[in-house]
């Protein structure tokens, strides 16, 4: 289909999905059907996965949770759980939980799954063991690395997302709160997550008012340093469907960030 300012050229950026690189995924704390259809009418193109945030999925009709997954799958989105969710089946259920509670998440369609430990404490061994578990039920494993109240260790936040790897995750999540350090990018951070991870592996997440004494503004600083740091392709997670739209023209230069650097612009640009 044609689009206007056809001439205007913009960066390089992984169009066609399914893509490997690039991705966004979008929360959804429980879009009424109506208006999920409407954002994914309009901007399903720059939508890869859909998190159904915390334990919410728990909360919905069964049927309504269906029509909810189909709509996504019909616009090749990855619905997924957040790693709440198994959180809370670990804690009253314990392992022998995880294998009933992954199987009914196939069972229903969905695709993938959050491994965290943001409100339940998880040892090495249990998080190998979770990991593992779900994908050996067939799900797509997402291991978010981090904490929400405590800056780790660059070398140990490496370690533990090479663990999540090595269990069998096929990302990696970067929790928001540990990419900010005095309402600033943690440049250092960052920077060591770039030397020693392979990149299309890692999906860096945005925070949102869950992170105690972080703004709206520092998020979107983080976001700016994020795709001015890794281009238009740098793997994003929490977006708010409200903000995919606006997300996308960042990437591409055409945000409040202004044109990306030189080593990602246009190489048609005009003179």
């Amino acid at each position: 289909m044609s689009q206007p300012f056809a001439m205007i050229p913009l960066p390089a950026r992984s169009h066609n999905k399914p893509r490997t690189r690039g991705l966004t995924m979008m929360m959804d704390w429980g879009l009424p059907l109506p208006v999920q259809r409407s954002w994914l009418e309009m901007q399903h193109k720059y939508v890869d996965l859909a998190k159904l945030v915390v334990g919410t999925a728990r909360l919905y009709e069964e049927d309504y949770l269906l029509q909810k997954l189909e709509l996504y799958e019909s616009h090749s989105v990855r619905a997924f759980l957040g790693g709440q969710f198994m959180e809370y089946v670990f804690h009253s259920q314990g392992m022998s939980g995880i294998k009933p509670f992954c199987r009914e998440a196939v069972r229903l369609g969905i695709k993938a799954i959050e491994v965290s430990d943001n409100v339940v404490p998880l040892n090495d061994n249990e998080r190998r063991t979770l990991i593992h578990t779900a994908a050996e039920c067939g799900l797509e494993v997402h291991g978010e690395v981090g904490s929400k109240s405590t800056h780790s260790d660059p070398a140990a936040l490496v370690a533990q997302a090479r663990q999540c790897i090595d269990a069998g995750a096929d990302v990696v999540l970067v929790e928001a709160a540990e990419l900010l350090r005095d309402g600033e990018p943690d440049v250092d951070l960052i920077s060591t997550l770039r030397s020693e991870l392979d990149m299309d592996k890692v999906i860096f997440e945005l925070g949102g008012p869950w992170i105690k004494n972080t703004t709206q503004s520092e998020n979107y600083q983080l976001k700016v340093f994020l795709i001015r740091t890794f281009g238009p392709d740098v793997n994003l997670a929490n977006v708010m469907p409200e903000a995919i739209w606006e997300t996308e023209a960042s990437r591409q230069g055409l945000g409040v960030a202004g044109p990306l650097p030189e080593e990602f612009a246009p190489s048609n640009a005009p003179e």
